[in-house]
């Protein structure tokens, strides 16, 4: 009943804002996200080892996005941003396998369907649960009934969608036996092996049984492709979420791209190879839209979930950052990032600018002609001025939480706060000029860590409150 009725006033919202159906004035969007990738694992920010020449002329095309951040140190909860422009601690998925899209909150997707895009969601969802019957994935099942909350019913009618990782390669399939966490040599048809446990399910909420060996990339956007096209011959904008599994782990590359990276061990080259195999899918979808005359007219971003998994002797890279995958240092939540939409961004530039995933609702609203329904709060802003290159400040700070950790980031500094209680302890970093996080500047600012201590308590309250439930009232 409550998605229902938000669905009818965004409806109505949507029809006293919207501007016309024209396809130069309703771009195109497509959300591209990669799972643990770190900022420092693309040519574009600097990286010599990996291949990424989709990615790297994606940059050349568009905007790199130098002080981009995901919402959390972890998955799920960057994932729910995304989608609802608002902190994840306010909609209650504050850490992988937990929690669920909940129906009072009005996602992105539920808004573009209603202003007449067809939308689809391809790749990893981990915001809820695809199946009440089938034992799926982490939480998949009669278990876990009261986190069914699958994509097609948060507003996207075209799903190809997992509940949560698969192997990068083969992604149904791994080694019989005890299979090794990290990934594995690519299987031949006849290894033997056993199902991995994790289903594709469509919009019908059926297992998908067919096209579903090699790389997982590939098989992402081999129904990504017939989406873009159903929806050019339908004349109808359309809003895209692909979510890759890459280069989470159990990740594993195929023979072609571990060949690529000779001198690696088996982890490193199916890390690398399996981030080539995934740019490679990036390369095809923009040539589709080449193809089809959409490039100037489709808006698209890039980005990963957040920092690389593991230590500093683990593959990915976090880049001249400290810390990586849960960490709220700027290693585990300051991700490589790009934007690329030819009528409104200048080729071939950059901004340092700390930008957000919560950012993405306002902006793609204000970008198709749409405004947010409700007075809920929003942690996001609108950056269509920032990436016109019309305005250099951000005004509203970035707060983040994970586990007994905070931070709060304006423009220029960043309280960090760890521990609770007795233990807590803050320390302050101006990251214009210490973006490593080398110094503690707390003693030289005593003002404003008292100012910021003030507005991340005020904000953690105010996501409390949301986390009740209190905004869909």
């Amino acid at each position: 009943m409550v998605r229902t009725i938000f669905a009818a006033l965004t409806c109505l919202v949507v029809c006293l804002t919207a501007l016309s159906a024209d396809a130069a004035i309703h771009p195109n969007v497509i959300l591209i996200m990669c799972d643990d990738l770190g900022w420092g694992d693309t040519g574009f920010n600097g990286n010599k080892i990996i291949k990424t020449p989709h990615l790297d002329a994606m940059a050349r095309d568009g905007m790199i996005l130098k002080r981009f951040y995901a919402a959390a140190p972890v998955c799920s909860p960057t994932r729910g941003s995304c989608l609802t422009g608002r902190n994840p601690f306010r909609y209650g998925i504050v850490h992988a396998n937990t929690g669920h899209m909940k129906p009072g909150e009005q996602t992105l997707a539920e808004s573009l369907q209603a202003a007449g895009y067809r939308t689809g969601h391809f790749g990893k969802w981990h915001l809820g649960t695809l199946s009440k019957t089938v034992r799926d994935s982490n939480r998949g099942g009669p278990q876990n009934t009261e986190h069914y909350a699958p994509p097609w019913e948060n507003g996207f009618e075209v799903c190809f969608s997992t509940e949560a990782k698969v192997p990068t390669w083969d992604p149904m399939r791994k080694p019989k036996g005890k299979a090794p966490s990290k990934g594995w040599a690519a299987l031949t048809e006849e290894s033997p092996s056993q199902p991995y446990g994790t289903h594709y399910w469509n919009e019908a909420g059926e297992i998908v049984k067919d096209n579903l060996s090699g790389d997982d990339s590939r098989v992402i956007m081999d129904r990504v492709i017939p989406f873009v096209k159903q929806s050019v011959k339908d004349h109808k904008p359309f809003f895209c979420v692909i979510w890759f599994h890459t280069p989470h782990l159990p990740v594993v590359a195929g023979p072609r791209y571990r060949a690529m990276y000779p001198d690696a061990d088996l982890y490193h080259a199916n890390y690398y190879g399996s981030i080539t195999a995934m740019d490679e899918q990036v390369g095809r979808l923009r040539a589709e839209l080449k193809s089809s005359s959409l490039s100037d007219h489709t808006l698209i971003w890039f980005c990963s979930d957040n920092g690389p998994e593991g230590n500093a002797s683990a593959p990915g890279s976090s880049g001249p950052f400290r810390g990586r995958k849960r960490d709220l240092t700027e290693g585990g939540i300051r991700v490589p990032a790009l934007v690329v939409w030819p009528a409104k961004i200048e080729a071939g530039t950059e901004t340092s600018f700390p930008m957000v995933t919560s950012d993405y609702l306002q902006t793609i609203y204000s970008a198709v002609g749409l405004v947010p329904y409700g007075k809920w709060p929003l942690d996001g802003i609108n950056l269509l001025r920032i990436i016109e290159q019309k305005q250099q400040e951000r005004g509203w700070p970035i707060g983040f939480q994970f586990q007994n950790n905070a931070a709060w980031m304006t423009h220029r500094y960043k309280l960090l706060r760890t521990g609770k209680g007795a233990k807590e302890k803050y320390q302050l970093f101006d990251l214009l000029a210490d973006p490593g996080e080398t110094t503690d500047v707390s003693q030289d600012h005593p003002d404003l860590v008292k100012q910021y201590q003030r507005d991340l308590d005020t904000w953690i309250k105010s996501c409390e409150n949301s986390s009740q439930g209190n905004d869909y009232k």
